[in-house]
């Protein structure tokens, strides 16, 4: 489990409680990705926040970096958007960015999710990254 869950839960129910909701409210809404890289699947999710600059990139190995920015307000910036950086010794650099309407198209019977299969390859040793984001929410259906 990356290290940012626990704290992205204790944000979630702190916000509800401010808000008078209840945790299940809070959590209700949320974006898994499942990144698989040198043979090693982890599950990435990312709850709504009020802005993406905040939000931390998850390291996968050595080369990539990985960031999924989940807004919901204001409405004209509501997305998801799915970044992937290399790692590189100037600094991060953008290689690959997908972005998704919210609330995200789902199918029941779509088995990689709504943003279906991505691959980013890694020039320098030849491996690929790949990932694919689920919904969990009240989303628009197809």
């Amino acid at each position: 489990m990356p290290a940012s869950c626990p704290r992205r839960f204790a944000l979630a129910l702190l916000g509800s409680q401010l808000l008078g909701l209840p945790v299940s409210a809070a959590l209700a809404e949320s974006v898994s990705c499942h990144v698989t890289y040198g043979g090693e699947t982890r599950l990435v999710q990312a709850q709504p926040v009020a802005s993406p600059y905040a939000v931390p990139v998850e390291k996968i190995g050595s080369y990539f970096l990985f960031r999924v920015v989940f807004q919901k307000e204001p409405a004209d910036l509501a997305a998801i958007k799915v970044y992937v950086l290399a790692a590189r010794d100037i600094g991060p650099t953008p290689i690959h960015q997908a972005t998704h309407a919210y609330p995200p198209l789902t199918m029941k019977a779509a088995p990689w999710g709504f943003t279906g299969v991505n691959q980013v390859y890694e020039p320098l040793r030849d491996g690929e990254l790949r990932y694919w984001c689920e919904w969990s929410g009240a989303g628009r259906q197809s």
